[in-house]
Parts: structure tokens; C-alpha cells; sequence
């Protein structure tokens, strides 16, 4: 890793609350969760994620399916997108940090490939954020991979064509690079379990059919929600234009099955894009 100035680095702004504030606690709750899960053998070339991102308490063992694809591998840069939550950033952001901090160490940002995304859309860099749906993912990649630079991107506009152009543009920047896609995003908010599982089913099926086109349509008209839809969609456009053919829905829960609380449920899913050879 480069010398980071300690005077820009993004500071987790949900440690101690989302997730275990020490490292020692962080390393024990997420190997815990890595440890409950088998990896699932995919029949292809592993290329993107998706993982949920609420507390650990309610999505970490959810999110621990999609990471125990990744436990022990090696990459050299991880783009993670996410959704923005409460603040204005136009189209697409990204940190202008040279690090994300978790309690777990520094994760250095790529700038390379963020700049090489920016030639093809415009990124709007923020120097404060307080994006947990980002920052949720890095302790699983910490674990899992130990060191990797990061490409973290934002999106404030989730429409289809906003996902076709940061998919190309990420599709372009990492061609030929030994790097990772994941995509960050919950599923329904707050219906009663058995309307969720109606609607988030709908979000499955478009994901194992490998159809971001209808997810994104079925999105637009109200049939389904995912407050991150747009970066799964993005990531699934993106991972196509890699070779990925194929996806595979890994897990699914939602917090009712966590709390025992019916009566309104948020949705998470855990899945897997991966390259499978004529």
C-alpha cells in the first residue's frame, strides 16, 4: 500500500453501530459468519457479487454467502457500487479519500481506475460521505482478501440508462484487470413478511435469469424495490460486457427470519455473476 496522508482518509461513520467497532470484535463477527456458510461450487469464472447491506445483526450472514466466494482469493482492485441514501451527489460520486478506514485498517482507493471510469462518465468526488451501503461491504473484502485497492462509486441516479453508462464505463476500466464487481443493495423496505417475499422473489428471478433489462423495467413500474437496484443492474451490465453469462441466487432472508418481526421486513439477497465457457 502507498503512504496515505492521514489527513484524507474517509473514516467509518457506521463502526460501532452497523457493525462491531474494534477490530477484534469486527474479525471474530465476520469470520463467525463466513464460517457458517459452504461455498457453493459455480460452474464458471467467478466475476461480480451481490451483497446486502443492513446491520450485520439483520444481513451479515446473508452477505456472508456471496463472500465465501471470494474467501482466500486474490484481487487487485474490488469496484463496489452502492446506492446514496441521504445526501445530493448527481449522477455518480466517489470519495475523493485515498483510503476508506474500517476498524480492520486502511483500504486504499484506485485512483487509476477511478479515473480511468471518469473519462467515460462524470464522477462528482465528495470529501465527506456518510454512505454506509459502501462502507458495509469492506470488512467481508477484508477478511476475505486481505489487501486490494478499491474502486467505490455511488449512484445518485438509478435509471437504466445511468446503469448502461457506468456499466460500459466500468466494463472498459477493468477489461483485462484481475479485479472484482459488487453490487450493494437491500430489497423491500418495511411490508409484512409474506408481501415482501412476493416482491422480492420477483427480484430473484430477474437476477438467476442473468436479466437486468427486466429487473430494471419491473423496478420503473413498482412490481418489485431494491434501494439498490441501479447498482445491480450496473454491475450485471458490466459483468455481462466481461464475459459473465451466468448468475446464481445464493441466499435468501429477510430481517423478519433474523427478529422474528413480521410485520415489516426488509429483504436482502446474496447472489453471484460468473463466466461459464461454451
Amino acid at each position: 500500500m502507498n503512504k496515505i496522508d492521514p489527513t484524507n482518509i474517509r473514516r467509518s461513520v457506521i463502526a460501532g453501530s452497523w457493525y462491531p467497532g474494534s477490530e477484534g470484535q469486527l474479525r471474530k463477527t465476520v469470520q463467525g459468519y463466513l464460517d457458517n456458510v459452504e461455498k457453493e461450487e459455480l460452474e464458471g469464472e467467478l466475476v461480480g457479487l451481490i451483497s446486502p447491506h443492513a446491520g450485520y445483526i439483520y444481513s451479515g450472514q446473508v452477505a456472508a454467502y456471496a463472500y465465501k466466494q471470494v474467501d482466500g482469493a486474490s484481487y487487485d482492485t474490488v469496484a463496489v457500487i452502492s446506492p446514496v441514501h441521504r445526501m445530493f451527489v448527481g449522477r455518480f460520486a466517489v470519495t475523493s479519500a485515498a483510503a476508506y478506514e474500517t476498524p480492520l485498517g486502511l483500504v486504499e482507493v484506485d485512483t487509476e481506475l477511478v479515473e480511468a471510469v471518469g473519462r467515460e462518465v462524470t464522477l462528482t468526488g465528495v470529501s465527506r460521505d456518510n454512505e454506509h451501503s459502501l462502507e458495509i461491504q469492506l470488512p467481508f473484502l477484508q477478511i476475505a482478501l486481505g489487501q486490494f485497492k478499491l474502486l467505490p462509486i455511488m449512484m445518485g441516479d438509478q435509471d437504466l440508462s445511468s446503469c448502461q453508462k457506468l456499466g460500459t464505463a466500468l466494463a472498459r476500466a477493468l477489461k483485462g484487470k484481475n479485479a472484482l464487481l459488487v453490487a450493494s443493495t437491500d430489497l423491500s423496505h418495511f411490508h409484512h413478511y409474506d408481501a415482501a417475499v412476493r416482491l422480492d422473489e420477483i427480484v430473484l428471478e430477474h437476477v438467476g435469469a442473468y436479466d437486468p433489462e427486466g429487473l430494471a423495467n419491473d423496478l420503473r413500474r413498482g412490481k418489485c424495490e431494491a434501494c439498490g437496484g441501479g447498482p445491480v443492474i450496473a454491475v450485471m451490465l458490466a459483468a455481462r460486457e466481461l464475459g459473465a453469462n451466468k448468475a446464481k441466487v445464493l441466499k435468501y432472508m429477510n430481517s423478519g427470519d433474523v427478529t422474528g418481526d413480521r410485520s415489516q421486513v426488509v429483504g436482502y439477497m446474496a447472489a453471484a455473476l460468473y463466466r461459464v465457457k461454451d
